[in-house]
């Protein structure tokens, strides 16, 4: 697995660190600069990972995945926080991402002090599925599998199989983790995009309207199923804000060396 950790210059004494869990395409390099802005912009260490099959790390292992695969991501995240002594964690997750980050704050609820999704899922819509079909479209018709392996390499057609395979696969249509909603305890900023072409409002008010702790909805206009790519300036803003909200633990932050 690959990981980047990130220590601002003005890092503070005890503050939670901020995991940063990319979407069904994504990887470390695809996040760019965003999370060493928001590390910077709130004094917390931040770490970055590749999920097995993305980016740099080890190919998938089977490339056949469960109805339940970003459910089982969950466990790996709490792994990658033990690994790395992480205590307490603050959580951003994009679309899967952001659906691994819900379910893991549901199960973790001691480690997990805080999540921010963006363009998260938690069931399967028909724009969702239009979307990944248009997305096949241009997977055959287009320079995207080129771009796509900038960064996945030899891996992208399986990481683009994975999950245009996986999604559009008739026993996937059932799939839902809005159960997991009122374990969730801590706060949660739910983002999307007012364009998003994956998912519609109805997912954040589902976050909004079930989660146990304090949750709140922000639609970003000009914004599609990326915001901190198409509306980063909103993005970082609302996500430091965010996140200096959330007070400091005496056991928070991350063993460096």
């Amino acid at each position: 697995m690959r990981v980047q950790r990130l220590l601002p210059a003005n890092a503070a004494a005890q503050r939670p660190t901020l995991v940063f869990l990319h979407d069904s395409l994504g990887c470390i390099r695809l996040w760019r600069d965003f999370p060493a802005r928001v590390a910077a912009a709130t004094g917390c260490p931040a770490l970055v990972y590749d999920r097995r099959g993305y980016g740099q790390s080890s190919a998938f292992a089977d490339a056949t995945r469960t109805n339940q695969y970003l459910e089982q991501e969950a466990p790996v995240l709490r792994q990658v926080l033990d690994a790395y002594h992480i205590e307490q964690a603050i959580l951003f997750g994009h679309s899967d991402g952001g659906s691994i980050a819900l379910v893991a704050a549901a199960l973790y609820s001691e480690r997990i002090t805080g999540v921010i999704t963006e363009g998260a899922h938690v069931f399967v819509e028909d724009l969702t599925l239009a979307g990944i079909r248009e997305a096949q479209q241009q997977y055959r018709s287009t320079n995207l599998p080129e771009r796509l392996a900038r960064y996945h390499g030899t891996k992208t057609t399986a990481v683009f199989s994975a999950w245009a395979d996986t999604w559009l696969a008739p026993a996937f249509r059932s799939w839902n983790i809005e159960a997991y909603l009122p374990r969730i305890q801590c706060p949660v900023l739910a983002l999307q995009g007012e364009a998003d072409e994956y998912g519609t409002v109805a997912q954040v008010q589902a976050i909004a309207e079930q989660t146990g702790g304090p949750a709140r909805t922000v639609l970003l206009p000009g914004a599609a199923h990326t915001p901190h790519k198409e509306a980063p300036t909103e993005t970082l803003q609302l996500a430091t804000s965010f996140v200096q909200q959330i007070p400091a633990s005496a056991t928070a932050g991350v063993a460096l060396g």
